[in-house]
């Protein structure tokens, strides 16, 4: 098992771009102008063990990210709470971007980026360096049967 430099395995901080993808949608149609995108750049952290990405409740807001029902979540601890869930979250990571739901987390600073981003992202974990690297340099691969 490696562990990373604060003492915990496989988390590290990134910075991410995120924005409201409806706005995205819109300013790729021309029907908003590329200036007025709901966009944030913050700190993420990857962490091996989450599964979904998680957001700073004052993020999702500054988006404006629609509503998208409640979660039930676990934290390492085992406590458990019900959490708004969003949709429509753009997120660009080394290049490479997609669209997510989240999870709302009030009193969050940070993003944190779980096994479903980097899946989908097709990004893996490099714990001794502590970094995420494409998995392919040359593109996404989507394995399928």
């Amino acid at each position: 098992m490696v562990r990373g430099r604060n003492g915990t395995m496989g988390r590290f901080k990134v910075e991410l771009e995120l924005a409201n993808n409806n706005d995205v949608v819109l300013a790729d149609s021309g029907h908003l102008a590329a200036d007025k995108v709901r966009r944030a750049r913050i700190q993420g952290v990857v962490d091996s063990g989450a599964t979904r990405l998680v957001l700073p409740k004052s993020v999702a807001d500054q988006l404006g990210l629609p509503d998208a029902g409640k979660v039930l979540v676990r934290y390492a601890d085992k406590r458990r709470a019900a959490r708004k869930k969003v949709k429509g979250v753009w997120l660009k990571l080394l290049g490479r971007d997609s669209v997510f739901n989240a999870i709302v987390e009030p009193k969050r600073t940070d993003a944190l980026i779980g096994a479903i981003v980097m899946e989908d992202l097709d990004l893996i974990i490099d714990c001794t360096m502590q970094t995420l690297l494409p998995r392919n340099p040359k593109g996404i691969v989507s394995e399928i049967e």
